[in-house]
Protein backbone atom coordinates (compact mmCIF):
# COMPACT_ATOMS: atom_id res chain seq x y z
CA UNK A 1 0.00 0.00 0.00
CA UNK A 2 2.75 1.97 0.74
CA UNK A 3 4.52 1.82 -2.77
CA UNK A 4 0.86 2.63 -4.59
CA UNK A 5 0.66 5.65 -2.24
CA UNK A 6 4.10 7.07 -2.71
CA UNK A 7 3.80 6.36 -6.64
CA UNK A 8 0.55 8.31 -6.62
CA UNK A 9 2.16 11.45 -4.35
CA UNK A 10 5.35 11.20 -6.95
CA UNK A 11 2.75 11.14 -10.34
CA UNK A 12 1.09 14.43 -8.89
CA UNK A 13 4.18 16.44 -8.23
CA UNK A 14 5.45 15.59 -11.34
CA UNK A 15 2.12 17.46 -12.65
CA UNK A 16 2.37 19.98 -10.52
CA UNK A 17 5.37 20.58 -11.20
CA UNK A 18 4.82 21.01 -15.37
CA UNK A 19 1.61 22.39 -14.43
CA UNK A 20 3.42 25.51 -12.67
CA UNK A 21 5.95 25.56 -15.85
CA UNK A 22 2.71 25.57 -18.21
CA UNK A 23 1.30 28.34 -16.06
CA UNK A 24 4.42 30.11 -16.41
CA UNK A 25 4.99 29.73 -19.74
CA UNK A 26 0.85 30.85 -20.96
CA UNK A 27 1.50 33.95 -18.15
CA UNK A 28 4.57 34.83 -19.86
CA UNK A 29 2.85 35.19 -23.43
CA UNK A 30 -0.67 36.82 -21.84
CA UNK A 31 -3.47 33.37 -21.17
CA UNK A 32 -5.04 32.42 -18.11
CA UNK A 33 -6.41 29.02 -17.80
CA UNK A 34 -9.92 28.63 -16.87
CA UNK A 35 -10.28 24.72 -15.68
CA UNK A 36 -13.76 24.06 -15.54
CA UNK A 37 -14.80 20.84 -13.23
CA UNK A 38 -18.65 18.65 -13.10
CA UNK A 39 -20.11 15.48 -13.10
CA UNK A 40 -21.34 14.54 -17.01
CA UNK A 41 -24.52 16.23 -17.95
CA UNK A 42 -24.35 19.20 -15.37
CA UNK A 43 -24.87 21.98 -18.03
CA UNK A 44 -21.17 22.84 -18.66
CA UNK A 45 -21.21 22.84 -21.91
CA UNK A 46 -23.88 24.10 -22.36
CA UNK A 47 -22.90 27.36 -20.43
CA UNK A 48 -19.56 27.20 -21.48
CA UNK A 49 -20.89 28.03 -25.32
CA UNK A 50 -23.03 30.70 -24.24
CA UNK A 51 -20.03 32.48 -22.09
CA UNK A 52 -17.41 32.09 -25.50
CA UNK A 53 -20.55 33.34 -27.62
CA UNK A 54 -20.56 37.02 -24.87
CA UNK A 55 -16.89 36.88 -24.75
CA UNK A 56 -16.51 37.04 -28.97
CA UNK A 57 -19.47 39.33 -28.85
CA UNK A 58 -17.34 41.58 -26.88
CA UNK A 59 -14.15 41.42 -28.44
CA UNK A 60 -12.27 39.16 -25.83
CA UNK A 61 -9.87 36.96 -27.32
CA UNK A 62 -10.75 33.84 -26.09
CA UNK A 63 -10.22 29.81 -26.66
CA UNK A 64 -11.47 26.36 -25.09
CA UNK A 65 -10.53 23.28 -25.52
CA UNK A 66 -13.16 20.23 -24.51
CA UNK A 67 -12.05 16.92 -23.27
CA UNK A 68 -14.05 13.66 -23.01
CA UNK A 69 -13.44 9.82 -23.55
CA UNK A 70 -15.45 9.78 -27.00
CA UNK A 71 -17.21 11.63 -30.08
CA UNK A 72 -16.37 15.54 -30.82
CA UNK A 73 -19.98 16.63 -30.27
CA UNK A 74 -19.15 19.15 -27.58
CA UNK A 75 -16.42 20.88 -29.64
CA UNK A 76 -19.06 20.63 -32.34
CA UNK A 77 -21.42 22.73 -29.73
CA UNK A 78 -18.42 25.14 -28.69
CA UNK A 79 -17.82 26.10 -32.45
CA UNK A 80 -21.01 27.75 -32.63
CA UNK A 81 -19.94 30.44 -30.38
CA UNK A 82 -17.13 31.86 -33.01
CA UNK A 83 -14.25 30.61 -30.71
CA UNK A 84 -11.08 28.68 -31.39
CA UNK A 85 -12.34 25.65 -29.89
CA UNK A 86 -10.25 21.88 -29.71
CA UNK A 87 -11.41 18.62 -29.24
CA UNK A 88 -8.97 15.95 -27.25
CA UNK A 89 -10.09 12.48 -26.89
CA UNK A 90 -8.52 11.06 -23.70
CA UNK A 91 -8.86 7.54 -24.98
CA UNK A 92 -10.95 6.02 -21.98
CA UNK A 93 -8.64 8.43 -19.43
CA UNK A 94 -11.33 10.18 -16.72
CA UNK A 95 -9.32 13.38 -16.46
CA UNK A 96 -6.48 15.68 -18.35
CA UNK A 97 -3.08 16.17 -17.18
CA UNK A 98 -0.73 19.34 -17.49
CA UNK A 99 1.81 16.69 -19.75
CA UNK A 100 -1.85 16.36 -21.89
CA UNK A 101 -2.81 19.75 -21.83
CA UNK A 102 0.65 21.48 -23.40
CA UNK A 103 0.61 18.90 -25.91
CA UNK A 104 -2.45 19.72 -27.49
CA UNK A 105 -1.72 23.43 -26.95
CA UNK A 106 1.38 23.64 -28.85
CA UNK A 107 0.91 24.92 -32.21
CA UNK A 108 -2.63 25.44 -32.04
CA UNK A 109 -3.49 28.04 -29.52
CA UNK A 110 -3.70 31.43 -30.94
CA UNK A 111 -1.15 33.63 -29.75
CA UNK A 112 -3.59 36.56 -28.92
CA UNK A 113 -5.68 34.57 -26.29
CA UNK A 114 -6.47 36.31 -23.31
CA UNK A 115 -8.65 33.38 -21.92
CA UNK A 116 -8.36 29.10 -22.03
CA UNK A 117 -11.65 27.86 -20.99
CA UNK A 118 -10.56 24.21 -21.08
CA UNK A 119 -13.59 21.65 -20.59
CA UNK A 120 -12.37 18.69 -18.10
CA UNK A 121 -13.97 15.36 -18.89
CA UNK A 122 -17.49 14.99 -16.83
CA UNK A 123 -16.12 13.12 -13.78
CA UNK A 124 -15.75 14.88 -9.60
CA UNK A 125 -12.88 12.71 -8.86
CA UNK A 126 -9.86 12.66 -10.79
CA UNK A 127 -9.48 15.98 -12.14
CA UNK A 128 -9.82 17.45 -8.83
CA UNK A 129 -6.05 15.89 -7.65
CA UNK A 130 -4.52 16.95 -11.37
CA UNK A 131 -3.84 20.83 -11.87
CA UNK A 132 -3.79 22.22 -15.66
CA UNK A 133 -1.68 25.09 -15.33
CA UNK A 134 -4.89 27.14 -14.61
CA UNK A 135 -5.29 30.40 -12.42
CA UNK A 136 -8.84 29.52 -12.01
CA UNK A 137 -10.52 26.27 -10.73
CA UNK A 138 -14.63 26.25 -11.38
CA UNK A 139 -16.48 23.65 -10.03
CA UNK A 140 -19.94 23.21 -11.15
CA UNK A 141 -23.38 21.54 -10.01
CA UNK A 142 -26.70 21.54 -11.79
CA UNK A 143 -29.51 21.88 -9.44
CA UNK A 144 -30.47 18.11 -10.39
CA UNK A 145 -27.74 16.91 -8.90
CA UNK A 146 -29.09 16.89 -5.02
CA UNK A 147 -27.62 19.07 -2.18
CA UNK A 148 -25.12 16.98 -1.24
CA UNK A 149 -22.81 17.28 -4.21
CA UNK A 150 -20.12 19.62 -2.54
CA UNK A 151 -19.98 17.13 0.20
CA UNK A 152 -19.78 13.86 -1.89
CA UNK A 153 -16.86 15.15 -3.50
CA UNK A 154 -15.09 17.49 -1.00
CA UNK A 155 -11.97 17.89 -3.26
CA UNK A 156 -13.13 18.94 -6.19
CA UNK A 157 -15.53 21.63 -4.38
CA UNK A 158 -13.48 22.42 -1.72
CA UNK A 159 -10.32 23.50 -4.07
CA UNK A 160 -12.59 25.49 -6.40
CA UNK A 161 -12.22 29.11 -6.64
CA UNK A 162 -15.82 29.70 -7.26
CA UNK A 163 -18.44 27.65 -7.88
CA UNK A 164 -21.75 27.46 -10.51
CA UNK A 165 -24.64 25.83 -9.86
CA UNK A 166 -26.34 24.84 -13.08
CA UNK A 167 -30.02 24.70 -14.54
CA UNK A 168 -31.21 27.02 -12.08
CA UNK A 169 -34.72 27.40 -14.21
CA UNK A 170 -35.42 23.43 -12.56
CA UNK A 171 -34.79 24.57 -8.94
CA UNK A 172 -38.25 24.53 -8.30
CA UNK A 173 -39.72 21.43 -9.78
CA UNK A 174 -36.92 18.99 -8.49
CA UNK A 175 -37.19 20.53 -5.03
CA UNK A 176 -33.98 21.98 -4.63
CA UNK A 177 -32.37 22.67 -1.58
CA UNK A 178 -30.46 26.16 -1.83
CA UNK A 179 -30.02 26.79 1.63
CA UNK A 180 -28.48 23.43 2.48
CA UNK A 181 -26.70 23.36 -0.92
CA UNK A 182 -24.65 26.69 0.23
CA UNK A 183 -24.26 24.95 3.61
CA UNK A 184 -22.44 22.38 2.31
CA UNK A 185 -20.67 24.30 -0.15
CA UNK A 186 -19.62 26.41 3.09
CA UNK A 187 -18.61 23.62 4.92
CA UNK A 188 -15.87 22.48 2.90
CA UNK A 189 -14.93 25.55 1.21
CA UNK A 190 -15.74 28.55 3.81
CA UNK A 191 -16.27 31.66 1.78
CA UNK A 192 -15.90 30.86 -1.84
CA UNK A 193 -18.53 32.95 -4.46
CA UNK A 194 -21.68 30.66 -5.64
CA UNK A 195 -23.28 31.76 -8.56
CA UNK A 196 -26.98 30.51 -10.00
CA UNK A 197 -26.65 30.03 -13.84
CA UNK A 198 -29.36 29.30 -16.52
CA UNK A 199 -27.92 28.44 -19.40
CA UNK A 200 -31.60 28.27 -21.15
CA UNK A 201 -32.43 31.55 -19.29
CA UNK A 202 -30.22 33.57 -19.64
CA UNK A 203 -29.42 33.97 -15.33
CA UNK A 204 -26.14 34.70 -14.13
CA UNK A 205 -24.40 34.65 -18.03
CA UNK A 206 -21.23 36.56 -18.52
CA UNK A 207 -20.54 36.06 -14.51
CA UNK A 208 -17.92 33.30 -15.51
CA UNK A 209 -16.32 35.46 -18.08
CA UNK A 210 -16.53 38.30 -15.45
CA UNK A 211 -14.52 35.99 -12.98
CA UNK A 212 -12.06 34.82 -15.21
CA UNK A 213 -11.13 38.55 -16.26
CA UNK A 214 -10.65 39.48 -12.86
CA UNK A 215 -8.54 36.93 -12.25
CA UNK A 216 -6.48 37.52 -16.02
CA UNK A 217 -6.54 41.10 -14.34
CA UNK A 218 -4.94 40.15 -11.41
CA UNK A 219 -2.61 37.50 -12.12
CA UNK A 220 -4.57 35.24 -9.78
CA UNK A 221 -8.18 34.50 -7.95
CA UNK A 222 -10.08 36.64 -5.30
CA UNK A 223 -10.36 33.39 -3.33
CA UNK A 224 -8.42 31.27 -1.55
CA UNK A 225 -9.64 27.28 -0.48
CA UNK A 226 -8.87 26.47 3.00
CA UNK A 227 -8.27 23.25 1.77
CA UNK A 228 -5.09 24.37 -0.65
CA UNK A 229 -2.13 23.90 2.08
CA UNK A 230 -0.86 21.03 1.76
CA UNK A 231 2.50 20.19 -0.25
CA UNK A 232 0.94 19.70 -3.20
CA UNK A 233 -2.48 19.94 -2.78
CA UNK A 234 -2.29 22.98 -5.15
CA UNK A 235 -1.20 25.80 -2.33
CA UNK A 236 1.30 27.06 -4.98
CA UNK A 237 -0.13 25.72 -7.70
CA UNK A 238 -3.63 27.73 -7.45
CA UNK A 239 -3.31 30.39 -5.08
CA UNK A 240 0.03 31.78 -6.34
CA UNK A 241 0.60 33.51 -3.13
CA UNK A 242 -2.30 35.86 -3.74
CA UNK A 243 -4.33 36.90 -0.51
CA UNK A 244 -6.97 38.84 -1.43
CA UNK A 245 -9.88 39.41 0.95
CA UNK A 246 -12.91 37.13 0.01
CA UNK A 247 -16.70 37.43 1.38
CA UNK A 248 -19.05 34.51 1.37
CA UNK A 249 -21.60 36.01 -1.25
CA UNK A 250 -24.38 34.42 -3.16
CA UNK A 251 -25.40 36.77 -6.03
CA UNK A 252 -28.91 36.24 -7.60
CA UNK A 253 -27.60 37.56 -11.50
CA UNK A 254 -30.71 37.49 -12.85
CA UNK A 255 -29.57 39.74 -15.67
Amino acid sequence: MCRVTDLQQAVLAKNDDRADELRGRLAARGTTVVNLLSSPGSGKTALLEAELTLAVERGVPVAALTADLATENDATRLGRSGAPVKQVLTDGLCHLEADMLAAHLDGWLPEATRLLFVENVGNLVCPASYDLGETLRVALASVTEGEDKPLKYPSAFGLAHLVVVTKADLAEAVEFDRDGFLANVRQVNPGVEVVFTSARRGQGLGVLLDRALTAHQHGGPAHRPVMATGPHGHSHSHSHGHTHTHRDTVPEHTH
